[in-house]
């Protein structure tokens, strides 16, 4: 029996194996001469946004959202003050009628006050005030000074004081099939543009992060366009975590001429010197837009071959 078992097992094994052999391209040949491999066009398998994803991703607008409708409090303030789906809000403003849907949104500010990359508070000072979507609510009864809803969707607690926004659909995504990523992509010439700020002021970013760029409707951007996020080693310089990286000594005892990395970082040695700024720019992930405004544009992170950060830049993804 232990002998049986044991040729099972094997047997499993070696299918296994001829199956993942099977289901894995073979390396190509570009018309170039370049090799696709696995290392340098690795496969993606991007995710799909969810209704969740959608609704809930927030977005940059350069001209301020009316505020005079908000939030006023619930059926059990001043008790409760942070209300989720099912529950019962009173709504302040006008021109509200029973089943009507709003959109709760809340102006963001950062409280931390610091800066992910050189200059990127006047770059969001100049695309415009940031807002995340909380949820979306129902007006049940318009009879009295306070209209009566219920959240019917939530993100996050509904607080008083968010504003809320007539509710539009949003376009689903088309699914984007396998593809080959290449990692070391020359710049296409297609819409570019910097990744601004993420959702929660997050500064690295993996699959399914939200990302706010500073291209937008006015630069031909439109929602399911994808967007290849780049970075180039000349911006790991001027990070000040990434760069120390650079300024350790690379070199081994044994080496007669020893390197030097951008003679402006380290003292010059009798070796070689080595331009960073010569090194081929790294794609390190993919991102779907998800919303657009004139001016700016909601992605999510679809595919990351390793962190994306706050200030990477982004380009359209031309073989989509």
């Amino acid at each position: 029996m232990k002998k049986i078992g044991l040729l099972l097992l094997l047997s499993l094994a070696i299918a296994a194996q001829a199956q993942q052999a099977a289901s894995t391209p073979a390396e190509e040949t570009a018309a170039d001469g370049t090799l696709l491999t696995t290392t340098t066009f690795p496969f993606e398998r991007v995710e799909t946004p969810t209704a969740t994803d959608m609704y809930c991703a927030g977005f940059i607008s350069h001209d301020l959202l009316p505020n005079s409708n908000y939030v006023a409090g619930g059926l059990e303030s001043p008790g409760t003050s942070k209300f989720v789906k099912g529950d019962v809000v009173f709504l302040t403003g006008s021109s509200y009628q029973p089943g009507q849907q709003f959109t709760v949104l809340r102006e963001l500010v950062d409280p931390n006050k610091y800066e992910l990359f050189a200059g990127q508070h006047s770059m969001l000072k100049a695309a415009g005030q940031p807002y995340y979507e909380v949820g979306r609510v129902q007006v049940l009864d318009a009879r009295h000074k306070t209209a009566v809803a219920r959240v019917n969707f939530s993100c996050d607690p509904v607080n008083p004081g968010d504003i809320l926004v007539p509710f539009v659909e949003k376009p689903a995504i088309a699914f984007h099939p396998p593809a080959r990523f290449d990692r070391m992509a020359l710049a296409n010439g297609k819409v570019g543009g910097r990744i601004l700020m993420a959702k929660d002021f997050d500064g690295e970013l993996a699959n399914g992060a939200k990302v706010y760029l500073n291209v937008g409707g006015n630069q031909g951007v439109k929602i399911g366009d994808y967007f290849r996020a780049v970075r180039s080693y000349t911006a790991d310089l001027k990070d000040p975590v990434d760069s120390l990286s650079f300024k350790a000594s690379t070199s081994e005892d044994t080496q007669k001429k020893q390197p030097s990395i951008d003679p402006k970082l380290l003292t010059k040695t009798n070796g070689p010197t080595i331009h960073v700024s010569d090194f081929p720019r790294r794609a390190v992930g993919e991102l779907v837009i998800i919303g657009t405004t004139p001016t700016t544009a909601t992605g999510m992170i679809v595919f990351a071959m390793e962190d994306i950060h706050v200030g990477d830049a982004v380009e359209l993804d031309e073989q989509q």
